[in-house]
């Protein structure tokens, strides 16, 4: 009888595989299991309807699981079977989230294809509240004028002028120093940010 049952899942399991193309991905996240215990994971591949992460705790097949991962936000679906390092999941979305996902997808498949530096591609912008915070490599807080920012790094107006190649910390977002400014610096994000949440992130508060 479990066999039986076995079937139907396995078989969705593969029509997903076939709907959607599995993207070869490198993303770091969280994720919560059903007994509300969080760790964190890195997504190997992705599809609109699954994906593969590795994680230090399974879960049970069927059980709901939460993920928040690096420019896709929050994923929500069930864990579909175990992995050597961690575990598959199904993503239970609508399809509008799917086609999100998909375009998202794309785009970073792309990006890794073409190896482009981020900051060629990404529009800068000057935000709304130009107000940041800024937490140099030496663990100094300080205040400081957002002149533009994007997706993927930011110019910052300051009168510190921290070494090509020095991590800071813009709001909650890391990043690293590319070049010097006349009035500042710019850095690029370790990460890839997430238009809608980008300056409510990088906003000093």
């Amino acid at each position: 009888m479990a066999l039986a049952e076995q079937k139907p899942k396995l078989s969705a399991l593969s029509q997903d595989r076939r709907r959607h193309q599995r993207v070869k991905v490198n993303l770091l996240g969280r994720y919560m299991l059903a007994d509300r215990r969080e760790f964190p994971c890195q997504v190997l591949n992705m599809s609109p309807g699954g994906m593969a992460l590795i994680a230090p705790v399974g879960g049970v097949p069927g059980d709901r699981v939460i993920a928040y991962v690096d420019h896709l936000g929050r994923i929500e679906g069930k864990i579909a079977r175990p992995l050597q390092n961690g575990f598959a999941m199904t993503i239970s979305a609508t399809a509008r989230k799917r086609d999100k996902l998909a375009a998202q997808l794309t785009w970073l498949a792309n990006r890794q294809i073409l190896g482009l530096p981020e900051d060629r591609r990404h529009g800068r912008v000057a935000p709304r509240n130009p107000v940041g915070r800024l937490i140099m490599p030496n663990g100094v807080n300080l205040t400081c004028r957002i002149i533009d920012v994007s997706e993927s790094g930011a110019g910052i107006a300051t009168d510190q002028r921290p070494p090509i190649g020095a991590l800071v910390t813009l709001g909650t977002v890391q990043g690293r120093v590319v070049r010097h400014l006349e009035e500042g610096f710019a850095i690029e994000f370790t990460r890839l940010q997430h238009p809608d949440a980008l300056e409510e992130n990088v906003a000093g508060g």
